[in-house]
C-alpha cells in the first residue's frame, strides 16, 4: 500500500491516479493511524515554501511521517514543493525551516539568460546520474514536466544527485538518500515518461 499524504497542498488525484494506473494499491493519508498501512509514503505538493510548511504542521502528520520514514525506513518519495521541504532551510518569502532530512537550501532559481522568465514551467530534459535505479531505462536525457521558481542547492554533497536540469544554469531535478527519493519535476504529468519513473520508485528497494 502507497500512503499519499494530503496536508492541502497537493494534487492528490493525478498523483493518486498515476499509482493507481500502475497497479499499485494507493490510500490518501489524513490520520496518523493510517501510516501502519501503508508500506510505502508519498509527499507530493506545490505552492511556496513557508505556506507548504505551516500547512504540513497544521496536518499533525511531522511526527508519525519522521518516524515511519527516517526511524522505520519505508520507501520515500517527495514532489516538487514535496522534495523542497525535505531540505534544512528554505529561502521564500524570507527563512522558514525545513523538514531537515536533507542538509541543503531552497533557494531561487537564477537563469543566466534573461530571457528565460520564472516560474520554470513546462517540459525540460533531466540527465540522470549513470546506474541510477530510479531513471532504468529512460534513457539518457528523459524530458520530465516542471513548474517550479525554486530549487534545492547543497553547500556540501549530503545525498546523491540522482538527475540534474538546465534552465540558464544547472539545478538539483531528483535526489536519493538511503530509502528516500525526490523529485522536483511531476513525475504524474509527465506522460509515459513519469510513469516509468514511478514503477522504478515502486520497484525500488532501498
Amino acid at each position: 500500500m502507497i500512503g499519499v499524504i494530503d496536508y492541502g497542498r497537493g494534487n492528490l488525484h493525478s498523483v493518486s491516479n498515476a499509482l493507481d494506473s500502475i497497479g499499485e494499491d494507493v490510500t490518501v493519508v489524513t490520520e496518523s493511524d493510517q501510516f501502519d498501512l501503508c508500506d510505502r509514503i508519498v509527499l507530493p505538493g506545490v505552492g511556496a515554501f513557508a505556506a507548504g510548511m505551516r500547512s504540513l504542521a497544521d496536518s499533525g502528520l511531522i511526527e508519525v511521517l519522521t518516524e515511519h520514514v527516517i526511524e522505520r525506513g519505508k520507501p520515500f518519495l517527495g514532489i516538487c514543493l514535496g522534495m523542497q521541504l525535505l531540505a534544512s532551510m528554505g529561502h521564500e518569502l524570507g527563512e522558514t525551516a525545513g523538514l531537515g532530512w536533507i542538509d541543503a537550501d531552497v533557494t531561487l532559481l537564477a537563469p543566466s539568460d534573461t530571457s528565460l522568465k520564472l516560474p520554470h514551467v513546462g517540459w525540460n530534459n533531466a540527465v540522470p546520474a549513470p546506474d541510477s535505479p530510479l531513471f532504468n531505462g529512460l534513457g539518457r536525457d528523459p524530458a520530465f514536466y516542471f513548474t517550479h521558481s525554486y530549487a534545492v542547492t547543497y553547500s556540501k554533497r549530503s545525498c546523491e544527485i540522482e538527475a540534474w536540469c538546465d534552465y540558464g544554469g544547472k539545478f538539483v531535478a531528483a535526489v536519493r538518500k538511503g530509502n528516500i527519493a525526490a523529485t522536483q519535476f511531476h513525475p504524474e504529468k509527465s506522460q509515459s515518461i513519469g510513469i516509468r519513473f514511478l514503477m522504478n520508485w515502486a520497484d525500488w528497494n532501498p
